[in-house]
């Protein structure tokens, strides 16, 4: 758990509940006059990752430990709220719990850069999945990536992970011992041979447990593997890729605010971000040290969620 953060200035109102919902796991806190007081952790309630039952499972488990008595107000942060219809959707669900609380769905990575204290700017995913969003002074938004394992997520933590399986298997097809990185993967899932990925890979595995063997990219990078090397560099190229676009649609120099797993606790894929963007003018580089639903109380504070 974390130290909870200054409480928002000025909010007097009803006990609100903020929650990030994300491709592993979802982050609940709840604040009395803008406080941080409680704080829960539960798996993915993303219909996206996991099936609707499972994510009604989450959020009662979530809400459970947070308790709704006094609750006027919900602000829920996720991925895959690109349509009134996927907000509405995960509207009813939360109101399943809360069904006297206003209920307010916003992108998560409206809690990005929340968190990040910038009531405009570029905030970035680089998580199970990836985006990036921006607002910039008069309220124009602009968005790139952000569809989704199938069609996108470049850069993603699960595309991380599964290029080292292909990376895995593609040593394998040309008759090649397998290297530290390819030994690493196997051993860390089980498998006895790399053609035993395969079938893991099309399994019963999700995303989360494929953007789970990220670390040990990055881990196989710092070692100086050339193949993990160059899987962090095409990410880092990815994820910029993302920000530039942004920026060049609002005209905006900034700031980027970073979140997500990889962005927060990848030093490594943070100095060639930093290397990459400085390269093409953007100065202001903030990555989070702290979870996006924190970014809640900045929000009531500035009275800007909608």
């Amino acid at each position: 758990m974390h130290a909870f953060p200054p409480p928002a200035p000025h909010y007097a109102g009803p006990d609100t509940i903020g929650l990030d919902i994300g491709g592993t796991k979802t982050h609940g806190i709840r604040l009395h006059r803008g406080v941080g007081t409680l704080e829960a952790i539960a798996g993915s309630a993303n219909v996206q990752n996991v099936p609707v039952e499972a994510a009604r499972a989450s959020l009662a488990e979530v809400f459970g430990a947070l308790g709704t008595d006094g609750v006027g107000r919900v602000i829920a942060g996720s991925g895959g709220v690109d349509t009134e219809q996927d907000a509405a959707a995960l509207r009813a669900l939360i109101a399943e719990h809360v069904p006297d609380a206003v209920v307010e769905v916003v992108h998560d990575t409206r809690l990005i850069l929340a968190a990040g204290e910038a009531p405009s700017g570029i905030a970035v995913i680089a998580g199970t999945g990836s985006v990036a969003w921006g607002i910039d002074g008069s309220g124009r938004e602009a968005r790139s990536g952000g569809w989704g394992y199938l069609l996108g997520d470049e850069g993603s933590g699960y595309w991380v992970g599964r290029e080292a399986v292909r990376h895995t298997l593609r040593r394998s097809n040309l008759e090649l011992e397998p290297d530290p990185l390819s030994v690493a993967l196997m051993r860390q899932c089980g498998a006895e041979n790399p053609d035993a990925l395969i079938s893991l890979f099309h399994g019963a595995t999700d995303r989360p447990y494929w953007a789970g063997k990220a670390g040990l990219v990055f881990d196989a990078a710092q070692e100086g593997n050339p193949a993990a090397v160059d899987i962090v560099g095409e990410a880092a190229e990815h994820l910029a890729g993302l920000i530039l676009d942004v920026a060049g649609l609002l005209k905006i120099p900034g700031p980027v605010v970073i979140g997500g797993g990889l962005g927060m606790h990848q030093p490594l894929l943070q100095d060639l971000l930093r290397t990459r963007l400085n390269a093409a003018g953007l100065t202001d580089i903030r990555f989070l040290t702290t979870d996006p639903v924190f970014g809640v109380a900045y929000l009531l504070g500035a009275g800007n969620v909608r």
